[in-house]
């Protein structure tokens, strides 16, 4: 009985390596997925469509890829109003010189960058469309790309969502921010110290209680 089960032990050891290594041999033989091999832009302003490739444009093409990366971006459950979107750029990823995915950026839009997802996609496919707060840099990503938009103060961020200036001109003063610091800090003492005074004269009433009927 045990060597039996010794037997059926080593034979299904035996089936599992042999699919393991058939695995391991069939492996090298399925095609690697090719990455994108570049992006056309039009919209406003562009009289032919801007056609860039990997190959010989590889940072724009990847800056590109990286602003319509919606793994890292927010969705919006509401539609922008059409009137606050600004100038529209599509944005067509291709497989060689095949279409595979269509983008409408909106740099200027109120609030800051927008992407809509169209549902209508390349050849024939469709997905649900959808709206997304863009990366504060898109317009200057578009602009070094070749688009004629002009340069912009939040090229100095990658964030996502907002176009206009994260930190306002008042909040920008440090001699303020100290000011303030300071104060916080003299209020926070002078509490540690009331709390010191009230403590000590809370104990120095029990003592002199306990002293008066010790007596």
């Amino acid at each position: 009985m045990v060597r039996r089960v010794r037997r059926l032990a080593a034979v299904a050891l035996g089936g599992v390596a042999a699919v393991l290594l058939s695995l391991t041999v069939a492996e090298p033989a399925k095609a690697a997925p090719k990455p994108p091999a570049g992006v056309d832009i039009t919209g406003h302003g562009l009289a032919e469509p801007l056609r860039l490739r990997a190959d010989s444009h590889p940072a724009h093409v990847s800056a590109l890829l990286e602003q319509v990366d919606f793994r890292e971006l927010v969705r919006q459950s509401a539609k922008p109003k059409a009137a606050t979107l600004g100038p529209k750029y599509t944005i067509v990823v291709l497989a060689g010189d095949v279409p595979k995915q269509t983008y409408d950026l909106y740099p200027g839009a109120a609030g800051g960058p927008r992407i809509h997802r169209p549902a209508k996609q390349p050849e024939g496919r469709k997905t649900t469309a959808a709206w997304f707060l863009g990366r504060i840099n898109m317009s200057e990503t578009l602009r070094t790309a070749g688009v004629p938009l002009e340069r912009t103060i939040e090229a100095l961020s990658g964030g996502t969502g907002g176009g206009e200036r994260i930190i306002p001109e008042e909040a920008l003063n440090p001699a303020r921010d100290i000011n303030e610091a300071f104060g916080d800090l003299r209020r926070l003492l002078l509490l540690n110290v009331a709390v010191m005074v009230v403590i000590t004269l809370g104990l120095a009433g029990i003592a002199l209680l306990i002293r008066r009927r010790t007596r």
